[in-house]
Formats: structure tokens, sequence, C-alpha cells
């Protein structure tokens, strides 16, 4: 599912189901170590998903560790993304050029908790959302652009290195298309020297899990 909505050059791994866990290196052990067992296998697979991508890329197995605001901590050479949720996790590495930077989300196909709309759409969005919420055999369009918000930070992040509300995000649905465009109102972002306000993205549904892609290309 992952693999269709990103480029070519982004190699992507997924896994559906309860999560198997995996092999830790001891430094990843140490973040990990007083974690329930659900919380361990799910940070293991991400992790595995991760190194089977950057395997692919010809890089060794290396501890992927959170750096600043819990992002991971790639080799040099490469940007990449991890998502995890219940019953999927999943990860996308790609090399530096031509990728800039990586922004996946994965969230479950179903309405979002009680108030978390509020406070993570603007009043347009919601606008929108209360026409399309009511199509029959639609995604939770509420938990999509949650997770389209997501993946836009997730993007963001590396680069800017601050914190991006997720309202400063203003995300526009195509349904035919599954794409999202994306209009940042602050500046910060900046891919090969120039300011970039303007994204965009794709998005996937199956078996119950919604996944969202944000994919940064240098000039």
């Amino acid at each position: 599912m992952l693999g269709m909505i990103l480029p070519a050059d982004v190699e992507s791994e997924e896994r559906f189901g309860e999560a198997p866990g995996g092999v830790l290196f001891p430094e990843e052990e140490k973040i990990i170590a007083r974690a329930v067992e659900a919380r361990r296998r799910e940070f293991a697979t991400v992790r595995v998903c991760a190194r089977a991508c950057l395997a692919r890329l010809g890089y060794a197995q290396v501890p992927i560790l959170p750096g600043v605001g819990g992002t991971p901590t790639w080799p040099a050479g490469v940007q990449g993304s991890m998502t995890h949720c219940a019953g999927y996790a999943a990860a996308a590495v790609g090399p530096m050029p031509p990728i800039s930077a990586i922004g996946i989300d994965a969230e479950p196909d179903a309405p979002l908790p009680d108030g978390v709309l509020n406070l993570v759409a603007t009043p347009a969005e919601r606008d929108r959302l209360a026409v399309t919420q009511q199509e029959p055999g639609s995604p939770n369009w509420d938990r999509l652009l949650f997770s389209a918000k997501e993946a836009v930070y997730k993007a963001w992040f590396p680069l800017v290195g601050e914190w991006l509300d997720h309202q400063e995000a203003e995300i526009l649905f195509d349904p035919l298309d599954r794409t999202f465009a994306v209009a940042l109102s602050r500046d910060g972002l900046i891919v090969d020297g120039r300011p970039i306000r303007r994204l965009n993205g794709r998005w996937a549904r199956q078996r119950g899990i919604l996944v969202t892609a944000v994919v940064l290309g240098s000039a």
C-alpha cells in the first residue's frame, strides 16, 4: 500500500497485522527497556522495516535512534520516516539527493476521538469535512486529515527544526486522485535555497488503515 503513493526512488517496507517485533541494537533496547510488550513490538517492527529499506539502498544494519524532537536519526546520505498504528507498521527511506525530506503517517480508518478535530482542523477544513464525511463508502476524512498533517510535520521538522502547529498547514483533498495539496501559513521550510509554502501529498486506504505520504525532492 505505501509503495503505491511514494516516488520510485524511495524504498518502503510495511507490515500488516500484529507487530511481530524483531532484533534490536543495544542502544535501541535502552530506549524501550521500560515499555510494555506491545510497545516494544511496535518499536522493533518499524525498525525492521526501516533497516530493510536501508539494506536495499546499500546501507549496513545500524541502530535507528530518536533524535531532536523524536525524529529518527538516519545514516548520512538518506532521509526517511517511520510510522505505526494498531495493525500496521511501515518505513520509507530515500537517498539525498534527490530526496530532501519524507513524511509518512498511518492511522486506523476510524473517526477521531471527540474534540480532536477542533484542535487540528482550520475552520475551512471543518466546513469541507462537514460535506465529505457524509459520502457513503468514503474514508473517515477527519482521521485522514489528521494523518496528512502528521505526514507534513514529519517532512517539515527535520529541515526546519521547529514545531509546526496543525492549523498552520491547510489540507485540501482530491478524493478521486487520492492526493492532497498543502498550504503552509508560516515561513521556514527551505529546500535548495528556495522557500516552500505549498506541498503535495498522496494517500491510500486498505484493510482498515489510512496511510499518507509527503515527499520533498531536490531541485
